[in-house]
């Protein structure tokens, strides 16, 4: 079984976004219905164009079966530590307990080790148990308790 890891392309996007709806949590705020929303569209523009953001897609067999954002954040804490942030970490619901999960988040740590971060980061939202039993297997530690902030309207 190889896994090929890659940079995501603009047609990669409706596979993402089916994925990211492919949980309890994004099938309540996601629409992978075709064709693609385009706001979808001008977010992956925007990404593409900020050398910070790396989104990358899984890709088994010709299926995109993964995905996930790294965004390096630099800052002056910690000495000026640039640090890797993990976000929209997704594989797809049928190939889940096989390790390629694993394998992604395997990379995206790789990936913030080689661009020089001190440390990498990531948050789970507390409904999904599964998730947070991956992170600790992998030996990932609860350090933080996180906020956020919505603005009305824009859920």
């Amino acid at each position: 079984m190889t896994l090929t890891i890659r940079p995501a392309t603009l047609a990669d996007v409706p596979a993402i976004v089916a994925l990211m709806a492919d949980d309890h949590n994004g099938a309540l705020r996601e629409d992978p219905s075709l064709p693609i929303d385009p706001a979808y569209e001008a977010a992956f523009h925007q990404i593409a164009a900020d050398p910070h953001q790396h989104l990358v897609i899984a890709e088994l067999h010709g299926r995109v079966i993964g995905t996930l954002q790294v965004t390096l954040i630099p800052g002056l804490a910690f000495k000026g530590a640039l640090r890797g942030q993990i976000e929209s970490v997704r594989v797809a619901s049928d190939l889940r307990g096989q390790g390629l999960g694993k394998k992604l988040i395997d990379w995206a740590v790789e990936h913030c080790r080689a661009s020089g971060c001190r440390f990498v980061q990531l948050t789970s939202q507390r409904n999904r148990p599964d998730a947070h039993r991956f992170y600790d297997r992998l030996g990932w530690e609860q350090s933080h308790l996180g906020f956020k902030l919505h603005f009305e309207g824009q859920h």
